[in-house]
């Protein structure tokens, strides 16, 4: 895999966002790949709304997001259609390409699932000024920081490209947030990030009470917090996630 991508392809174009689109868009078309199945992707006809590119094989679609670095926030387009999509199934996955100004060079190459996304984490931006020439239009942040680190696939990481087969194996292991309720998924990454965040091999049910205060506030009308992560743990059990070893405590498989 070729860590840089070719200034050749931006001769023709002056803006940076330009050369920077057209520049990444064919690095990702000779370089990255489906990570469901393993096959080559495809681009999208221009113009279409939230996806760039998808999988002829399974039908995954993903949208390409470039910058210099990663933050915690990724800048994307019309809020409305994002909400829309989540709220149909229909978003895309994500790719976040980090690249260097200086030499182009390419350190990070992360996804995100679609399945990790759901609407809390789309933060409206204020609408356009109505000396802009898209006045009133509204656009979007993705709010990554609260997308558990098993949302967070890195192809490339500080400059080493991940194994195939680990990045194909961790994406499909999760896939049964999908057949969740948006609401039911918002419970279950919830319950993986305080997991992740113990940064444990094994945990105790009374290690996941610890976070009830957390998940109070991010789930207010829920009044019964502790028979709700008994509930969680008990589907991330039968999901395969962790393993139930008896006495109150779990294993992270």
């Amino acid at each position: 895999m070729l860590l840089k991508l070719d200034r050749t392809l931006a001769q023709n174009y002056k803006s940076t966002s330009q050369q920077i689109r057209v520049m990444s868009e064919t690095w990702l078309l000779q370089n990255a790949y489906c990570v469901k199945c393993g096959n080559v992707l495809t681009k999208t006809p221009n113009n279409t709304k939230v996806e760039d590119f998808y999988c002829s094989n399974c039908s995954e679609q993903f949208e390409l997001k470039t910058g210099k670095y990663i933050g915690k926030q990724i800048t994307d387009g019309a809020y409305y259609t994002m909400i829309e999509k989540i709220q149909d199934n229909s978003i895309p996955n994500f790719f976040f390409l980090n690249y260097s100004l200086e030499d182009y060079h390419i350190p990070n190459l992360m996804v995100i699932p679609k399945h990790y996304l759901t609407q809390d984490l789309i933060i409206k931006r204020k609408p356009l000024s109505e000396n802009a020439k898209r006045a009133g239009w509204i656009g979007c942040n993705i709010n990554i920081s609260n997308i558990p680190e098993s949302g967070k696939l890195y192809i490339i990481k500080n400059g080493t490209v991940v194994q195939k087969n680990k990045i194909l194996t961790d994406f499909n292991k999760m896939l049964f947030l999908r057949k969740e309720s948006e609401y039911s998924r918002g419970w279950l990454i919830d319950i993986i990030k305080c997991i992740e965040s113990l940064n444990k091999k094994s945990l105790s049910l009374e290690e996941i009470y610890s976070f009830e205060n957390y998940l109070k506030e991010k789930h207010p009308l829920n009044n019964n917090i502790r028979p709700k992560i008994r509930q969680q743990l008990q589907l991330l059990r039968d999901k395969g996630y962790i393993r139930f070893i008896g006495k109150g405590q779990y294993e992270i498989l």
